[in-house]
């Protein structure tokens, strides 16, 4: 049935596109918004291991170019088949983050956008997607929030799982302990320079799934994922049963498929995304776009 209705709204989002009609005025069948309630993390992977499938994650970065088109942008990743949906929180000094991500946060930032607006804005998609969310946020807004504050609206919103890609492991403790009161999954980040017994520590501590970082840097699209992807897998499986999603300088369906038979349990896929919506000459080109360029994606998966 799932299925069956996942379809129908593709096909109404596939004669919108065809049709030329922007996509702000494109609401799903009441239908969707009755379904049974979207599973976290940790379950999606499950049900997917069960299905012999890999985790497609998209990221794009809210705000980008406004926060209509981020509304419109979560359903056509979710409707095109995402299995989980990273959303970035823009942020002044976004240590992480390359080039095309700092850009899309400037352009947020400038736009207006803040948490607050953010947080509304899910309030009303949320409810409508089929698949979980997990917001990517530095440190420093959920500090000047409250993590308990913060970790109270992310589970009041429906958000799913949590990305801070800046906080040490040793300082996760009391982002942790507030994340499970809330069941909200906090996601650690593990690097091809980690030591052994610190990836151990931190694939222990990790809730939801284990976020690979395929190289040594910031975010953005390369050429080639390294091969040391498919050993530093297979070291971390060695170490934990949880599910490990691979990220980092992935941007074609070449490294989704490569990563995939490496071992990986997800894969996903960032800068790429922001910056089909970051050139788009338009909204409604940018969620073409990034509809056609989601499909190709999954495709690879299939």
């Amino acid at each position: 049935m799932a299925a069956a209705l996942k379809a129908t709204c593709f096909l109404q989002l596939k004669t919108n596109y065809n049709n030329s009609t922007s996509l702000k005025y494109y609401k799903p069948p009441m239908a969707a918004l009755t379904t049974a309630p979207t599973l976290g993390l940790s379950q999606t992977f499950s049900k997917l291991k069960q299905q012999g499938k890999v985790a497609f994650i998209p990221y794009i970065t809210a705000g980008d170019p406004d926060l209509s088109t981020t509304a419109e942008a979560l359903k056509v990743l979710d409707l095109c088949g995402s299995d989980i949906i990273e959303l970035g929180v823009p942020y002044s000094d976004p240590l992480a983050d390359g080039p095309v991500i700092q850009a899309a946060a400037t352009r947020s930032l400038a736009k207006g956008t803040n948490f607050d607006k953010i947080i509304a804005m899910l309030k009303e998609v949320v409810p409508q997607l089929s698949c979980p969310v997990a917001l990517f946020s530095y440190y420093n807004p959920i500090l000047k929030r409250g993590v308990e504050k913060f970790m109270t609206t992310l589970q009041e919103t429906g958000v799913h799982g949590l990305v801070v890609p800046d906080v040490p492991l040793e300082e996760t403790e009391i982002l942790r302990k507030e994340a499970k009161k809330k069941n909200i999954e906090l996601v650690l980040l593990t690097t091809p320079t980690t030591p052994t017994e610190r990836m151990k520590a931190i694939v222990e501590a990790s809730e939801g799934f284990v976020y690979l970082v395929s190289s040594i840097g910031v975010t953005g699209a390369r050429a080639s994922v390294s091969n040391k992807v498919q050993s530093l897998l297979q070291e971390i499986k060695e170490a934990t049963d949880k599910p490990v999603a691979v990220g980092f300088g992935i941007s074609n369906p070449e490294h989704v498929k490569q990563i995939a038979a490496w071992g990986a349990d997800g894969v996903i896929v960032g800068s790429a995304m922001v910056k089909l919506l970051g050139d788009a000459k338009s909204p409604e080109e940018g969620l073409i776009e990034l509809e056609k360029f989601t499909k190709s994606l999954k495709s690879a998966l299939l």
